[in-house]
């Protein structure tokens, strides 16, 4: 009997790994992130237990995990992309470890990579970029623009679909060419996923969430590709 921390993948429900499913298809309980598709939910056994961990907060998160590791059940607690990217995933993996309580940690397939690539940007390439920095972006004004500016490669702002524009002004104002290709990305991966392609200096913010920012030259790549699959 363990907790599992399983990686849901960006969204789509076909992107979670083998593995990942085999658990949620066993266990006694999942707790489960709002974001995560209906349909992975919907794998675990009929008699299990859900629980949407929306409501509660992440310490009360941790104290239910830890009670119900202690408790003997099987556990999934399902999350969003990978649990140790942005996903609060090694607070829940401390709790259980500083419980001694057993769990494993199963990654998921992140949206760092796959939500860009999903639309055809990817986030290296040859010649463009050779690096990739991702950051939360919920908070931008206390982000040390000077320093993204300087970082080469792409950059991916995660929760910062909403300030947007905010986030490309700062930038700006610390010597990001207006002209940098940027990308804000919707609900990457489902079914109504929406993609705005824009010089940084137009960037407008997003109307609904989930939303990734690429801002880089590999952002031109995705024409190139949407051309080349229009003719072949």
């Amino acid at each position: 009997m363990s907790v599992a921390l399983v990686g849901a993948g960006p969204g789509d429900p076909g992107l979670i790994t083998v593995k990942g499913l085999e658990r949620v298809r066993v266990c006694d309980v999942i707790v489960y992130d709002r974001l995560v598709a209906p349909e992975l939910v919907d794998e675990a056994p009929a008699d299990a237990l859900r629980i949407e961990r929306d409501r509660l907060e992440q310490d009360e998160v941790n104290e239910l995990l830890v009670a119900l590791g202690r408790r003997g059940d099987d556990v999934v607690r399902l999350k969003g992309g990978d649990p140790f990217l942005f996903g609060r995933g090694g607070e829940e993996a401390l709790a259980l470890a500083d419980a001694e309580v057993p769990f494993e940690v199963i990654p998921g397939v992140s949206s760092l990579a796959s939500v860009p690539g999903s639309v055809g940007i990817p986030v290296t390439h040859r010649g463009l970029s050779s690096a990739v920095t991702a950051f939360a972006a919920h908070d931008v004004e206390r982000l040390d623009a000077a320093a993204l500016v300087r970082v080469p490669g792409t950059l991916v702002a995660y929760m910062g679909g909403a300030r947007a524009d905010r986030l490309a002004q700062r930038l700006i104002e610390h010597g990001m060419p207006a002209s940098t290709p940027a990308a804000v990305i919707v609900r990457g991966t489902m079914p109504d996923e929406e993609v705005v392609v824009s010089p940084l200096g137009a960037v407008a913010p997003a109307a609904r969430t989930p939303a990734l920012v690429v801002i880089g030259d590999v952002v031109g790549v995705r024409s190139a590709l949407a051309v080349r699959r229009s003719a072949a």
